[in-house]
């Protein structure tokens, strides 16, 4: 029973256009939070602020343990919520407005706080986005995506809407966050005010896109019986989820490979803007090159679900890493070729283009097939444990880029032949690297022979240890 609608839906529905639409808009309004801090936060915290990058890059990294704990809980949580609106939505409504209103906390320290009491304040602020409000909600929205449809090109294309809209949002933010803040600063980039009024405007187009996610996508996706015909309604532990999932070897390829993915993108995204201002000279460069990276993916998306149908997910991602890698090694031999540069972030667009909208779809195919392997569901567990994984990667990611600007004493001289050093570890070398790290997962992530039986059997009300001895052995341990 849909508990959307109280009628019965179909597991494996086709869904419109319209509502894979409505569900990638939420990941446009999370990536005015996400990209946000990827790429401006520790602009933000070094430049206006005058906070040292080790210092800030050490507060979000420590804030990333605590990150991760709240991950698990909060897939703990969408695993056992039954309401009307189903599983994950309820938390979308929920969420939202307090996010809005903390992020804006975070891009607001106030003048008179200084040393201890300015550190505290970011380590508050930043723990109550991302460890508490955007864990809140975009695990629950990430579940969404396997509980809309059990239907696997239909769990390719919303991730490939997913990904298009999100990178549409990450799009909007290079392209407006650094203007509405000299807009709103009376002509200074870096005033506080400036600041603060920019993520008001952000913010409350953030609540307006969650609301439309919320209100017109469905879940169709139902807790099964299990092989002995019995509702499981307190739902498995939280051991036994775990357990499910590390036995899952493709659950696992996907989450180091979304780390790997997630590391990169924050060290790649958050020296972005330091590479067109110190390496080619020209802060002004910063949007052309940015947004040619995301108008790239963006057509790429377009074409992405054309090339799943004729490959399948796994293939078209692999293309994309390779690609990808490629375009990073020809961006340390495009020199200071503002040109060049676009050239080859117009390839790492179109790789990432194929990687981003088959990652999602990939992950949820994976927790589907740990579901029939083991028996139990937890698709919320799952959901958050690799999201768990992201944020770390990201976490970790973003406070590599400060401790690798800190070792080239950028602080210190941004044009030193240090810093400039350090600025291209971390824009090209360090990308290079985990778009390898991504190649091998994919190589090894053979799921397509496996699924349909999988589906089938799961619709059928079986698992692969369905005999009852088998079950119980495993249930019981």
């Amino acid at each position: 029973m849909n508990t959307n609608t109280g009628k019965i839906e179909n597991p494996d529905a086709k869904l419109s256009f319209f509502e894979r639409v409505a569900y990638g808009i939420g990941d446009y309004a999370g990536n005015l939070v996400y990209s946000s801090i990827s790429a401006f936060l520790l602009v933000y915290y070094i430049s206006v602020l005058g906070v040292d990058a080790g210092v800030a890059a050490s507060i979000m990294a420590v804030s990333k343990i605590f990150d991760g704990v709240s991950d698990l809980i909060m897939g703990r949580i969408v695993d056992k919520t039954k309401s009307k609106w189903g599983k994950a939505r309820p938390w979308i409504l929920r969420m939202s407005i307090p996010l809005a209103v903390c992020t804006v906390l975070m891009f607001s320290v106030p003048a008179s706080l200084a040393g201890s009491a300015q550190v505290a304040y970011m380590f508050l602020t930043y723990n109550l986005v991302s460890t508490i409000f955007y864990t809140g909600l975009n695990v629950p929205y990430a579940s969404l995506q396997g509980l809309m449809t059990t239907n696997q090109y239909e769990r390719g294309l919303l991730g490939n809407f997913r990904m298009l809209l999100a990178t549409f949002g990450t799009m909007t933010v290079n392209t407006v966050v650094l203007k509405m803040c000299a807009f709103f600063g009376g002509g200074e980039q870096y005033s506080q005010k400036g600041w603060t009024l920019a993520f008001v405007c952000l913010m409350i187009a953030f609540v307006v896109l969650n609301l439309i996610t919320f209100f017109f996508c469905k879940e169709r996706v139902v807790d099964t019986e299990n092989a002995e015909g019995a509702r499981q309604e307190k739902g498995p532990s939280v051991i036994k989820c775990l357990k499910s999932l590390v036995v899952n070897k493709y659950w696992l390829l996907m989450v180091i490979f979304l780390f790997s993915l997630y590391f990169m993108m924050s060290t790649f995204f958050g020296s972005a803007y330091y590479f067109a201002q110190y390496v080619l000279g020209d802060e002004s460069a910063y949007a052309i090159t940015a947004n040619s990276l995301s108008m790239a993916q963006i057509v790429m998306m377009f074409i992405t679900p054309f090339i799943m149908a004729k490959i399948g997910k796994r293939w078209t991602g692999l293309i994309g890493m390779v690609a990808a890698a490629a375009a990073f090694v020809l961006t340390a031999l495009a020199g200071q070729s503002v040109t060049l540069v676009v050239a080859c972030n117009i390839l790492k667009g179109a790789a990432f283009g194929c990687s981003a909208a088959t990652m999602f779809g990939l992950l949820q195919d994976s927790i589907t097939y740990g579901q029939w392997l083991t028996g139990v569901q937890a698709v919320g567990m799952g959901n958050a444990a690799s999201s768990f994984c992201m944020k770390v990667g990201s976490g970790i990611g973003t406070a590599a880029l400060g401790w690798i600007l800190d070792a080239g004493s950028f602080t210190a001289d941004p044009t030193s032949a240090s810093a400039i050093a350090s600025i291209n570890v971390a824009c090209i070398w360090v990308p290079v690297i985990t778009c390898v790290i991504g190649t091998v997962c994919l190589l090894a992530f053979d799921l397509d022979k496996h699924y349909k039986k999988a589906v089938d059997d799961l619709a059928a009300g079986k698992w692969k240890g369905s005999q009852p001895d088998t079950f119980n052995d495993y249930y019981n341990q």
